[in-house]
């Protein structure tokens, strides 16, 4: 599968999870629920400048054993997650209706994107 589709499904899977279950917006909120154990899915934006701001995510999300992947844009990421700014990173709490498409994110993440 190509990165892109996998990029608007995790996208898809913010705007659903908005509507019908719970996101955390912004760097420090996701650190947050990684840490906490409370995010199921953690979206992090490649464009983010200085790479300082997130660099800690990945390492936090595998420490946690929590799924997480990138997209290129943190503009598409703040509109997915419903707010007028970038966002640097978003991730999910409560799937609600993209429980499936989640689910299907992170076992395409644990296959390598195949």
């Amino acid at each position: 599968m190509a990165i892109k589709d996998i990029v608007n499904k995790v996208l898809q899977a913010i705007e659903i999870a908005r509507n019908t279950g719970k996101i955390k917006k912004g760097t420090n909120e996701v650190t947050k629920a990684v840490e906490r154990s409370q995010a199921k899915l953690v979206v992090i934006a490649e464009d983010v400048n200085p790479k300082e701001i997130v660099m800690h995510l990945p390492i936090l999300c595998n420490e946690k054993k929590c799924p997480y992947v990138f997209v290129p844009s943190k503009e598409e990421l703040g509109r997915s997650a419903g707010i007028n700014v970038q966002a640097a990173s978003v991730c999910i709490i409560e799937p609600g209706e993209a429980r499936d498409l989640v689910n299907e994110i992170i076992s395409m993440l644990k296959s390598g994107g195949k």
